[in-house]
């Protein structure tokens, strides 16, 4: 079986303290999870590492991970956080971007009421140091910030950005046609890729294959075969769907789309743009 990579994963502790956004109401994930809960059903599914990411808007989050990372061979890299408007942001970038095993940043720019912040002057230096350092920049995803993505591509060509969950295309609805537009517009910025990621979560009732691969295939026209990575978003996937059920239905629709260069989307993608330039040796992806 092809050896793959989860280029999205999440793990935390409830007693942190720091999930600001996840409370009780939602049940289904409103636990402790562990790299060991989805393992069985990773590993079944090929995976043999995973890159986690924040979940917590805290640095506490960033040395969490970063611990884990030290302490469990599975844990490939970390995409952390830091705080873009603090005074020291850029010192903060290249501080992190020196560290073992941290590749990248998101700022959860989803949960904030204003959708241009991250295109604010104050965050310039923080974004000017990812650019410098090559840290990529995860796009937190919504898909009225796929704009103000392509935005932030075209005035930081040399950042690389992937953009989390396909911009979380309104599966349910079936209302694509904004979605499609935008993402073939962010598309056009050589410096940004995207996670096939998170759709089980976007699609309510339409999580068949006929749903979902309209979705994919537009990934894959737009993208190509070389800007694509696959991710779980576990323990979130499990609100609408199980590791396996996405791990099989994955592979179903990325042997029909991307024929050819499966292990480009499944593994090769994520190594080159978060692993191979890691640890002072950066490149932009």
């Amino acid at each position: 079986m092809m050896a793959k990579l989860d280029a999205h994963m999440h793990v935390w502790t409830l007693a942190r303290g720091d999930y600001t956004w996840l409370t009780p109401a939602f049940s289904e994930i409103y636990r402790d999870f562990s790299i060991d809960d989805a393992w069985p059903e990773a590993q079944q599914a090929g995976v043999q590492s995973c890159i986690l990411v924040q979940a917590a808007a805290s640095a506490a989050e960033t040395d969490f991970l970063l611990s884990l990372k030290a302490a469990d061979e599975r844990v490939a890299s970390v995409v952390g956080w830091i705080d873009f408007q603090a005074e020291t942001a850029a010192e903060e970038v290249r501080r992190h971007a020196a560290q073992d095993g941290l590749v990248g940043i998101r700022p959860m720019i989803a949960d904030l009421p204003d959708p241009n912040w991250i295109l604010q002057e104050a965050c310039a230096p923080a974004l000017k140091a990812m650019s410098d350092t090559g840290l990529v920049f995860d796009g937190h995803a919504r898909p009225d910030l796929i704009r103000v993505m392509t935005t932030l591509a075209q005035r930081y060509p040399d950042l690389s950005i992937v953009v989390n969950h396909a911009g979380k295309p309104p599966i349910a609805s079936g209302n694509l046609g904004d979605w499609r537009v935008d993402i073939k517009a962010l598309s056009a910025c050589p410096n940004v890729s995207t996670k096939l990621s998170g759709l089980l979560t976007e699609a309510g009732a339409r999580t068949d294959d006929g749903s979902i691969e309209g979705v994919v295939s537009h990934i894959a026209s737009c993208f190509g075969h070389d800007r694509v990575l696959w991710g779980s978003d576990w323990p979130v996937l499990t609100m609408a769907g199980s590791y396996a059920d996405w791990a099989a239905q994955s592979e179903r629709l990325i042997t029909q789309y991307f024929t050819g260069h499966e292990v480009a989307v499944w593994r090769a993608n994520a190594e080159r743009i978060y692993l191979e330039n890691s640890g002072g040796q950066r490149g932009q992806a």
